[in-house]
């Protein structure tokens, strides 16, 4: 099919402004600027019916409309602080297509009437800042940021702010609270961000690749886009697919393509017979194979199996891996994870990954798996964020599918491949 988000991707040098300008770049922004007023295209967005990329998936449109009437200054902050273990795609458009970024941003911010936007990108990810503030750079010289931006009147000014390294700066008020030059601890909501968040004003927060679809929405218009995906999932998504599989990278594909479509004819199929897949990103329940032939990638048929679409990052795991292991690494990277902030969370995952470490290393005992679910529960919703959760999904579902293993390292003291 047709690439539209990754149209750009391995074009010679994609992230210079005349390339992007070249290829159409920012003439749905002269379009939105001309032809739309703010409210306009908020209706706009809301009806195409795109969903946060980011792994909530909540309605980007609707998200839009909870700012409230009359109170400014507002922000926009674009969240880039992609940590989720198995998830890139993000990465690939800041790096190899940061213009198409910025256009996002500035039409999103001017149906928001937002005249300071921010891109707050993970630590790790120093090329791809590099980048994004060289191309906010050449978008100011060529007049596309700025005072009258295309002779509009509009004004917008947008900053890059580097994280320092943080998972939990994932979730949106940990990462305002970091942008405020603060430790980036998490806060409880109400009120949520679109009525009090950076600097206590309305602040819009959006994923990379949900700014990124703005602009093609603009383009083409909302039926064009809901004639992509499926009626309550519509439009197109980024798959990072990874772990077991000839060709991992990243496929552009429309919501609802069925699973065994991505891993057999995008990524070159599975590298091992398939032990299990995890759909989401490493914080998703794992899937059994048996699943698999008649799922499909969108947001209603991945819950309905018992997982989550997430943020689009399929892990396929072949036979011969150990599943004790892969959950004691992931159990590790969430306890080291933890802000600590709420008990919940801070002895949570800590007692999940030395319960997981001991039946890993021959010294469990068959009462830890009760163990381990009961912290699980303990954990369920009682957190500040959703990290706490975010841990239990690779426990409980490894669990539910594969607790033989669990048993054979408790019981034979080795792994069971």
């Amino acid at each position: 099919m047709e690439k539209f988000l990754l149209r750009n991707v391995g074009v010679p040098n994609s992230h210079e402004i005349d390339v992007y300008i070249g290829r159409g770049g920012y003439q749905a922004l002269a379009k939105a600027l001309k032809e739309f007023e703010p409210q306009e295209l908020v209706n706009l967005v809301r009806e195409s019916g795109l969903r946060g990329r980011g792994g909530a998936g909540f309605p980007a449109g609707v998200k839009w409309s909870f700012l409230p009437k009359g109170v400014y200054p507002r922000y926009l902050v674009c969240n880039a602080d992609e940590g989720e273990p198995g998830t890139f795609k993000d990465r690939v458009l800041i790096e190899h297509d940061p213009h198409g970024l910025i256009e996002g941003i500035i039409i999103s911010s001017y149906a928001c009437e937002v005249e300071h936007a921010f891109i707050y990108i993970r630590g790790e990810y120093v090329f791809g800042a590099k980048r994004l503030e060289k191309a906010v750079a050449q978008a100011y010289e060529r007049g596309y940021l700025g005072r009258n931006i295309l002779g509009s009147g509009y004004d917008l000014e947008l900053t890059v702010h580097r994280g320092a390294g943080s998972y939990v700066c994932g979730e949106e008020t940990g990462l305002l609270t970091s942008l405020e030059g603060d430790r980036g601890h998490p806060k409880l909501k109400p009120p949520f961000p679109a009525s009090q968040g950076l600097y206590r004003k309305p602040t819009i927060i959006n994923n990379v690749e949900t700014l990124f679809n703005v602009p093609f929405i603009v383009e083409h218009g909302a039926e064009w886009y809901k004639g992509f995906g499926t009626e309550r999932s519509p439009g197109l998504k980024l798959f990072c697919i990874s772990g077991h599989v000839n060709k991992p990278g990243v496929y552009e594909l429309p919501l609802g393509t069925p699973m065994m479509t991505l891993i057999n004819d995008y990524a070159g199929g599975p590298s091992k017979p398939i032990k299990t897949v995890i759909p989401g990103g490493s914080s998703t329940p794992m899937l059994p194979p048996d699943v698999l032939e008649t799922l499909t990638l969108d947001y209603e048929a991945l819950a309905a199996a018992g997982s989550m679409l997430g943020s689009g990052a399929v892990i396929v795991v072949g036979e011969g891996t150990c599943i004790v292991r892969l959950v004691e690494r992931l159990a590790e990277f969430y306890r080291h994870e933890s802000c600590g902030k709420c008990i919940p969370c801070r002895e949570g995952t800590d007692w999940l990954y030395k319960i997981m470490h001991r039946i890993e290393h021959g010294q469990g005992r068959e009462e830890d798996i009760d163990l381990l679910l009961d912290i699980c529960d303990n954990i369920s919703g009682k957190s500040f964020c959703p990290l706490g959760d975010a841990a239990l999904g690779p426990i409980t579902s490894s669990i539910k599918h594969f607790r033989d293993e669990y048993l054979y390292h408790i019981r034979e003291r080795r792994c069971m491949v």
